[in-house]
């Protein structure tokens, strides 16, 4: 997950190669600075030779702040820097936070009744069994809504396809609740699913130079068939694919995300991302 943090850490990029289907390259790493974007102006950062780049998160909003208009200064400047110290930028398009307080979609889209209030609020539950409201993310599986987010992306394209190191969509992860009427209005996992399907295949047809990698760690009501018909589909389409959160030995990501990005090996690029609270996490 892409959550508000004071550290640095890192995005580690398998490659592969595209003349042997099971030759790979060797890892890189890039430093994952979430929305810090003025951290990459540390030398410490740019002077290490052992880093390829920075993966930087830029939100929705701040790249379309009104409709039809683009504003991708951010991404220009950080590009430019980066290239001036011999580093790369990998960008991640954030549609979702995870901050009750903080939504990632343009205003515009929270306020014309056509987008169905343009997200979604994510629930956990407190020991006493309350919801709370965790985040929001944007309702993917609403048309109205992934027709703004696929213009978005086909706009990125065209200014930064093969001029960026690559382009990944955040995680597939949702909370919704099914009991006490938490989950969204038209909402459902095959709706979801293939949303996100259709967002891999936009990616893919439209990044062709640039890596492009989808974030898929969970699934909706934790569902490891949906998962894996997830990264099926990207083995089909030879998509990148990864996620966030190096947990080791974690029950639920070794028997979700973490044999499916293996299995990636050899066929596309993958990526994952040590994150916020990941290094406090304890081996058992």
């Amino acid at each position: 997950m892409t959550r508000p943090h004071s550290i640095v850490l890192a995005l580690l990029l398998l490659s592969v190669c595209r003349s042997t289907p099971l030759a790979q390259k060797p890892l890189r790493q890039f430093i994952f600075f979430s929305q810090e974007r003025e951290a990459i102006r540390d030398p410490a950062f740019y002077q290490n030779k052992d880093i390829a780049g920075a993966q930087i998160t830029y939100p929705w909003k701040k790249l379309e702040p009104q409709k039809g208009r683009y504003d991708f200064t951010e991404i220009e400047e950080d590009l430019q820097f980066l290239r001036a110290q011999g580093k790369n930028l990998f960008i991640q398009i954030q549609d979702v936070t995870f901050d009750s307080a903080s939504v990632a979609l343009p205003g515009y889209m929270l306020e014309d009744s056509v987008y169905h209030g343009g997200v979604s609020a994510q629930y956990e539950f407190d020991t006493s069994g309350r919801s709370y409201i965790t985040g929001w993310v944007a309702r993917r599986w609403e048309k109205s809504v992934s027709d703004r987010f696929h213009q978005l992306l086909s706009r990125l394209a065209e200014q930064f396809d093969g001029r960026i190191e690559g382009i990944n969509l955040p995680e597939t992860a949702v909370d919704f609740p099914e009991q006490n009427g938490l989950s969204p209005a038209g909402f459902s996992r095959l709706k979801y699913m293939e949303a996100i399907e259709e967002n891999m295949l936009l990616l893919k047809t439209r990044f062709t130079k640039s890596r492009a990698i989808q974030y898929a760690n969970f699934m909706p009501g934790d569902s490891i068939d949906d998962l894996a018909s997830i990264y099926a589909f990207a083995r089909k389409i030879r998509l990148g694919m990864g996620g966030p959160d190096i947990k080791v030995w974690r029950k639920m990501q070794m028997e979700n995300s973490y044999p499916l990005i293996r299995a990636m090996a050899g066929i596309a690029a993958t990526g994952v991302a040590v994150q916020e609270g990941n290094y406090s996490l304890i081996n058992p």
